[in-house]
């Protein structure tokens, strides 16, 4: 009896998906509930399980374009497992010889030999055939995979480094991912839709440096994971937030919809692009709370594994470019949120301080905002507040001054 595995629904406006990868080969023996494929939908990337144990029959190829309830693969649960079929971990263990195979060794053995290489059905083959070194192949696929073409001339020049092609003019067409489609999509129509404007300040972050530095081990010690500069700029954000709730609304139709929570979405560069996971209620979080949560994010959001729940939603995003090295940008605002504040890189300048010169770790920031909902008052005044904040962390304890707020003021 053969049982057939088609795309599973994975959300109310999402209609197609992108099979990325087989797990599983055509007629290989797969387990019940072992991951065999890789989806990509237009927000997220998720996996399809055999819901059988048995042998695989490929429908779909990587690469194709499939319709919601579309065919996958079909499983033959009546087939009786192979006796070479095996676990990973099986299969891993002779994976690391400690001398070259001989060369009446199987095929596959140099393919095992290298898990952890990505690399299409066909390429693997010939790397396997050849005995490839695949560190002498610079891959030119998505998410650095290596494809047939790349083996080809790892092989057509021996002894090149991967990366040096001298007075190369190829051109490699490549089709777009959903996510990339997607990406590209809400941006043009973010920059065509609103009236986007950004202001901008600088931050002298001595102070969060100097908690940081000070409080680092202890905090890691007792929460488990490290201080970082994104809670600071979380809870920051929240306190304003709730001061200039323009910033934290949006406009739907001939309404703007308020909200009396901070869902703050934080972009992360993903292999496959740019995501935007989101923390909820963050207003309601402890640092420790922000930092595990984004931690959390991270980690799922470079393993592909965030989910469409995680990334739905959101009343303002925070992106950090200085992690790249940005020293100032203007980042666009991630629709239908009215606004978006970018942290760049900190650097030591020399600063005026009481009419002296003083060296300074100033970052800049920058807040893009659609000036449709948002004024220039309440935009200057959210960054401004931002900026006081950070300068002076004790604040964040209450969100404004201490005796300010033990008086009442």
């Amino acid at each position: 009896m053969a049982i057939d595995i088609k795309v599973p629904t994975v959300g109310e406006s999402i209609n197609e998906v992108t099979l990325v990868k087989w797990l599983k080969s055509d007629g290989e023996w797969a387990d019940r509930d072992e991951v065999i494929a890789e989806l990509e939908s237009e927000k997220a990337t998720f996996e399809i399980n055999a819901e059988q144990a048995g042998i695989i029959k490929q429908v779909a190829k990587e690469g194709d374009t499939l319709a919601i309830g579309d065919l996958v693969c079909s499983i033959d649960t009546e087939a009786s497992k192979p006796a070479t079929a095996a676990t990973p971990e099986k299969i891993e263990k002779p994976a690391k010889p400690t001398a070259e195979p001989a060369s009446d060794k199987p095929a596959t053995a140099p393919a095992a030999a290298t898990p952890d290489v990505k690399a299409t059905p066909v390429a693997a083959a010939i790397i396997a055939d050849k005995k490839v070194d695949s560190k002498s192949i610079k891959p030119s696929g998505s998410n650095g995979k290596i494809v047939k073409q790349d083996v080809l001339e790892a092989l057509n020049n021996p002894g090149r480094k991967p990366g040096i092609e001298l007075f190369s003019r190829n051109e490699r067409p490549e089709k777009m991912s959903n996510l990339r489609k997607t990406i590209s999509r809400r941006l043009v129509e973010a920059k065509n839709t609103t009236a986007m404007l950004t202001t901008f300040n600088e931050v002298d972050m001595s102070g969060i440096m100097e908690i940081r530095k000070k409080y680092k081990d202890k905090f890691k010690e007792l929460h488990g994971v490290n201080l970082g500069f994104m809670s600071f700029f979380t809870k920051a954000c929240c306190y304003a937030l709730q001061q200039f709730p323009s910033v934290n609304a949006y406009i739907d139709g001939e309404n703007i919809i308020y909200h009396d929570f901070c869902d703050i979405s934080i972009a992360v560069s993903a292999p496959k692009g740019l995501v935007v996971p989101v923390i909820r209620n963050a207003e309601s979080l402890s640092m420790a709370e922000i930092e595990s949560a984004v931690v959390d994010l991270a980690t799922k959001a470079k393993n592909n594994k965030l989910t469409i729940e995680e990334m739905t939603g959101g009343t303002f995003t925070i992106t950090n470019g200085g992690i790249f090295g940005s020293m100032m940008s203007t980042p666009i605002i991630n629709i239908p949120q009215s606004a978006i504040l970018g942290m760049h890189n900190i650097v030591e300048r020399p600063m005026a301080v009481n009419g002296q010169v003083v060296i300074k770790p100033m970052m800049y920031v920058a807040l893009s905002y659609d000036h449709r909902i948002i004024d220039g008052r309440e935009s200057v005044g959210f960054l401004v507040m931002v900026k006081q904040l950070l300068e002076n962390p004790s604040l964040l304890l209450f969100g404004k001054d201490p005796v300010d707020a033990l008086l009442g003021f």
